[in-house]
């Protein structure tokens, strides 16, 4: 597929400042600048990291009325349920809850729906079948909630009080909950529009330890440090793909640190299983090793499975369970090829389908816990929106991946006559559809996308922060790039250009990476990086020199030395 290379193009005086500012390596202040960093403020809030340096919780709309009816709950020692989601962030967001409201005695419980059984969110069946059958006086949601009106009114109706925590997008009309705690409401006035739903948990946290402090309720026991949660807090952000902007990357970094000296027997299990060095452990490795295996519990059997390894007492059980989810994520990457493979057959047969803005395919047997994955993977091959749909139960339920010119929660509410209901965000959704309607969807679709977008949306672009030449690459530049850490969406880890890079030697490692030594001469100069490329073909053949190349610039460490590498993203 065919890739516009765009080079930023920072402002020289801006630069000029921020090197004034920081007495930074052109290079890392040119890339600040292209974050939009260009402020002594912004470079401020941008490297001052501290707990202490969050915005007040209490700005959020509804935490008051939130966190007294909790207090009252305790207080009377009413039964509490959590009410998850399956995914990540859901799982670390009712862990967190779950933790606090055992140390201050609380009678909680929790509940997470099963993926395929019972879909997203709090619905009415579950007041009927799983609240009163259980003599639930307050449920409190996390990661969900925020479309939950006929629930919320079945709750009410049979006495039950509902909290609702949530990120989701959220129309204006809200639930009739006791408390709606979403920072995308129209009325909220908190500006923490890209905290994840975890995150909304740890602020509800925050006012709640600070209320229980002025009722003296930790007089006669210990304060608990809210610092120790953010190893869950940092887990359930990365993993659902949120901004990494102040609010974000302050919570992301000090979780981080708590994660390196690991007190959570689940999470050491877990990150023993994927022989990751702890002490060095980065927001990768928990995006593309930890994040899928807890992820996997709810895509294959249930998510309970992901939460008993995060709240496990002792490192045997821990074990355990982390092997299990070892096996279930192999499971899921069976299932996942086996998907693809038949897509990728099912395009083959049917070219005139990739002529279109949009990709929608129907199987009635795929694994709907499994699609959401199939199309991001979908969306790097043919970069276009891309909707996997199944009709196994006989009503079609599907996933929803998007490209990043197009708000896919947009077209699909453009699309709502066509659907029985969807949520989700402007890059990832999920949705519910009558099997007579998906040929009308998929034409209603298409053409909403079609107005939507220009033809150069659908062009990848690679955005290069930096040309620059070998010589350029010094120990100090590489110290200085992971200053600018944690790496994420909205701080996306710098990506380099360079030209007229020549191949020393080169050798296949594993089944689907290659290890290179790489040389670049400029006059008499000559000099050589050590480079790995990621998920190739390494069949194909390598001519001698690649006309250019772009790649992250990292320290590789390795038995208490670090060396400069080279990781190619693009040739």
């Amino acid at each position: 597929m065919k890739k516009e290379w765009q080079i930023l193009q920072p402002d020289i005086h801006l630069v000029e400042k921020l090197c004034g500012i920081l007495k930074c390596h052109p290079i890392v202040a040119s890339i600040l600048v292209n974050r939009n960093i260009t402020s002594a403020e912004d470079v401020s809030n941008f490297f001052n990291t501290s707990l202490d340096q969050l915005s007040p919780p209490f700005s959020l709309k509804d935490m008051d009325a939130a966190v007294d009816r909790i207090l009252e709950a305790i207080a009377r020692k009413e039964k509490i349920l959590i009410f998850g989601d399956y995914d990540v962030d859901g799982i670390t967001a009712t862990t967190l809850l779950l933790e606090f409201l055992r140390s201050v005695d609380a009678d909680v419980s929790y509940y997470i729906p099963h993926r395929i059984a019972e879909g997203f969110g709090l619905k009415k069946n579950h007041i009927s079948d799983v609240a009163m059958p259980n003599g639930i006086h307050l449920i409190i949601t996390v990661d969900c909630g925020s479309e939950g009106q006929d629930a919320v009114k079945a709750a009410r109706n049979a006495g039950i009080d509902v909290i609702i925590t949530d990120h989701h997008m959220i129309s204006d009309t809200i639930p009739p909950a006791i408390a709606v705690i979403n920072p995308k409401r129209n009325d909220c006035p908190s500006g923490f529009r890209d905290l994840a739903g975890v995150g909304v948990a740890f602020y509800l946290l925050i006012c709640l330890r600070k209320k229980l402090r002025d009722t003296n309720f930790w007089k006669d026991r210990p304060e608990p440090n809210l610092k120790n949660y953010c190893d869950l807090v940092a887990l359930g952000t990365l993993a659902d793909m949120v901004p990494l902007t102040r609010e974000n990357r302050i919570l992301i970094k000090a979780g981080m640190n708590i994660i390196r000296s690991s007190h959570r027997p689940g999470l050491n299990a877990l990150i023993e299983v994927c022989r990751i060095n702890k002490h060095a452990i980065d927001t990768d490795d928990i995006v593309f090793y930890l994040a899928p295996r807890l992820n996997s519990a709810g895509r294959i059997e249930h998510a309970s499975t992901a939460i008993e390894l995060l709240t496990a007492k002792n490192i045997k059980t821990a074990r355990k369970i982390a092997y299990s989810l070892n096996r279930l994520n192999q499971d899921r990457r069976d299932i996942e090829n086996k998907i693809l493979t038949q897509v990728h057959n099912h395009l083959k047969k049917n070219p005139h389908l990739l002529q279109k803005n949009t990709l929608v395919l129907v199987h009635q047997d795929w694994h709907l816990g499994i699609l959401g994955i199939v199309a991001s993977r979908l969306i790097k091959k043919y970069f276009r929106p891309v909707v996997l749909i199944t009709t196994t139960d006989g009503i079609g339920k599907g996933s929803a991946r998007s490209i990043p010119e197009i708000n896919l929660y947009e077209g699909l509410s453009a699309c709502a006559k066509n659907i029985e209901n969807f949520g989700g965000h402007p890059m990832a959704a999920g949705l519910k559809i009558k099997p007579e309607n998906i040929d009308p969807f998929k034409i209603h679709f298409e053409n909403i996308v079609r107005r939507m977008a220009k033809p150069s949306d659908f062009i990848p672009k690679i955005t290069i922060d930096y040309k620059i030449d070998f010589d350029n690459i010094s120990n100090k530049l590489i110290d200085e790039l992971e200053s600018l850490k944690p790496f994420g969406i909205a701080n996306h880890e710098p990506l380099f250009m360079t030209k007229e890079v020549n191949i020393v030697s080169s050798k296949r490692v594993g089944n689907h990476h290659r290890q290179m030594v790489l040389e670049q001469k400029i006059g008499k100069t000559t000099k050589t990086f050590n480079a790995i490329q990621f998920n190739v073909d390494t069949r194909i053949p390598l001519k001698d020199t690649f006309d250019q190349i772009a790649y992250r610039l990292r320290w590789n460490r390795w038995n208490g030395r670090k060396n400069a590498q080279i990781i190619i993203e693009e040739t």
